[in-house]
């Protein structure tokens, strides 16, 4: 090897590594005057941008609970729900010190009269070191917060803010209508989500309260505040408001003076009264009892009263003009009567005897309003006197099951009416199909003449009979009934929708035999069975008894629909009344006496003690019965 090529090697190795030096020096100082520049670009240039982006992701929303709109009376002067200022209270988990969070939740537990468990649910170990607020109780009143704000040394993370509760004004007959609201349960949540709802929101649970819920419920707003990871506000100012919309107002058709005097003259007994306009559907008085006062469904003891309310025998939760159904009894009579004169069936004048009862097949069959007999009667005395044989006989052996049950789905029975109240109930008529179906038997002509005075399986909701007058009223055409008048702005009051009548059914059956049906109802309170309890002079009324057998001795339904005045020309001055009083009262008559004191206190323009007085009932009036 030649020794003197060695230094040269030496010095070209050496060059080249420099050169790699200098190569990897400027790569290093361009990678960070490339940093440094995006850097001083995305601090300088978009700075404002990301920590706006930063302030949204730590930014915190607590809703603003809207206040719902509020219901009133026909006329928009009576009030019959209302808002009143309420507080919840709220409790920072995380600022309560580990040491006092026991003791806190027990003093919190008596002052707020509620079991210190709920408060432990509400606030879980794993909750504890969060600083969001945690909503401890809906609705505690002003004094409650008074006591806090007092004693708030002792409540560490305690905090309130104004909710607005519901204050039903009406805690009487009209609950059932009303309804009441409470907060929205998990499996509603599931049904409605889509629907804009989210847990924590309150929500309509009954009545109009759940029916128009979208319209009354407003929107809620919302107060954005920049917190930290822990949910502590890092912001002393007051954050970012998107300001509550209240919900809308809603106008009854229920007129206050009317729904008083129907819920007094049903007086404390089971069973429930409804006054209708036919010419359009609107329900002006809607009374069921027993009922309940909405206002006990706010607060802490809002679930034991409702728990105590759906265990009560008697069913306060139960909206009985629409929810329950019975046999109809000699109401049905109208219908029958209708059926025998259009189809000419059996002539009107033709007279059947009655001798008090009716053999078939192996059994006796007993006229329940005369048990001598009426002797010879004609339709017209059949209706008037309310006779079983008569109806019996040409029921069966002349208009026929197939006639009876058409007539009855025309008139509207085993349907809902489709009022706009929820848990409507359809009712039911039995057919021949329908008995070889359920029970494997041939329907019997005892069948028919069960049917034919409205006995048997048949079954009708007190709105049902009330529709059905409504057709005999309108000559053949019924309008669904409503509640609802229309709907308003909370501001101004102006009309945002209303209801107009809607025709839900028109028979064929002819004017004629529908003027007949009316004079013949006429003659059942002038001659016939409501002669002396319906004696009012303010209106002329016509209308139906009934008396319904539920198998059980000396007691009875006690059924009256009746419409006036009999002698107005146009049907928009007629309401229809129907009262119905359950068996489970004392037997005393009641239905047909209560529709006296009803109408002739709307038509006298007369309190109920007024019209009482009037009528000469103040002796029967202490005989009421009692639901104890």
């Amino acid at each position: 090897m030649n020794r003197s090529s060695i230094p040269e090697r030496f010095e070209s190795s050496r060059g080249s590594a420099e050169g790699r030096i200098r190569v990897l020096s400027f790569l290093c100082l361009s990678l960070f005057a490339i940093y440094s520049t995006y850097l001083l670009y995305m601090q300088t240039i978009r700075g404002g941008e990301y920590r706006n982006k930063a302030t949204k992701i730590s930014q915190q929303s607590n809703v603003i609970p809207s206040q719902r709109g509020e219901i009133y009376d026909r006329s928009y002067s009576v009030p019959f729900v209302l808002n009143t200022d309420s507080f919840a209270i709220d409790l920072v988990p995380a600022a309560l010190p580990a040491e006092m969070r026991e003791s806190v939740f027990a003093r919190l537990a008596t002052l707020l009269d509620m079991p210190i468990e709920d408060i432990r649910k509400r606030i879980p170990p794993t909750y504890y070191h969060l600083y969001q607020p945690i909503q401890i109780l809906g609705s505690a009143p002003y004094a409650t917060v008074t006591s806090l704000a007092e004693r708030i040394d002792e409540f560490p993370g305690i905090s309130w803010h104004s909710k607005p509760v519901r204050n039903y004004l009406e805690t009487g007959s009209l609950s059932h209508v009303l309804g009441y609201v409470g907060d929205i349960t998990k499996d509603e949540l599931k049904l409605m989500y889509n629907q804009g709802y989210k847990s924590g929101d309150v929500i309509g649970k009954a009545g109009i309260e759940k029916q128009y819920d979208m319209s009354l419920r407003g929107r809620d707003g919302r107060e954005f505040r920049t917190v930290d990871v822990k949910g502590k506000n890092i912001e002393s100012e007051q954050g970012i408001i998107d300001p509550p919309v209240m919900g809308s107002n809603i106008v009854l058709t229920i007129d206050d003076t009317i729904q008083k005097l129907a819920e007094k003259a049903l007086g404390s007994r089971m069973g429930s009264a409804i006054v209708i306009r036919p010419a359009t559907g609107e329900i002006l008085a809607m009374v069921s009892y027993p009922w309940y006062n909405p206002n006990s469904f706010s607060g802490a003891g809002a679930g034991d009263e409702y728990a105590r309310l759906l265990a009560d025998k008697n069913n306060p939760l139960l909206n009985r003009a629409v929810q329950s159904s019975y046999p109809p009894a000699s109401t049905f009579k109208a219908i029958l009567t209708t059926g025998i004169i259009e189809e000419k069936a059996f002539p009107q004048d033709k007279k059947v005897l009655c001798p008090g009862d009716m053999s078939y097949g192996d059994r006796v069959f007993n006229c329940w309003t005369k048990r001598p007999g009426h002797g010879w009667l004609d339709l017209k005395g059949g209706l008037e006197n309310s006779c079983d044989v008569y109806y019996w006989t040409v029921g069966r052996d002349f208009l026929g099951i197939e006639r009876i049950v058409s007539y009855a789905k025309d008139f509207g029975f085993g349907k809902a009416t489709g009022i706009d109240l929820p848990g409507e109930l359809e009712g039911f008529v039995p057919t021949p199909q329908w008995k070889e179906r359920r029970f494997h038997e041939k329907w019997l002509g005892g069948d028919t003449m069960n049917l034919s005075i409205g006995q048997g399986d048949l079954l009708v909701t007190p709105l049902q009979l009330a529709d059905m007058m409504a057709m005999i009223v309108n000559d053949g055409v019924i309008y669904q009934p409503h509640v609802l008048k229309d709907i308003r702005d909370p501001s101004t009051g102006a009309v945002v929708q209303s209801v107009p009548p809607k025709e839900i059914a028109r028979s064929r059956i002819s004017r004629e035999t529908f003027e007949t049906v009316r004079e013949d109802l006429r003659g059942v309170i002038t001659e016939g069975t409501a002669k002396f309890p319906v004696n009012t002079k303010a209106v002329q009324v016509a209308g139906k008894t009934g008396t319904a057998e539920v198998g059980l001795k000396d007691h009875w339904h006690s059924w009256f629909a009746a419409f006036g005045p009999y002698d107005a020309a146009d049907p928009k001055d007629k309401v229809v009344v129907v009262v119905m009083v359950e068996a489970s009262n004392p037997w005393e008559w009641w239905a047909p006496y209560a529709t006296n004191i009803i109408f002739q206190g709307m038509f006298a323009s007369q309190s109920y003690d007024q019209a009482v007085d009037t009528l000469g009932l103040r002796y029967l009036v202490p005989k009421q019965g009692r639901v104890e």
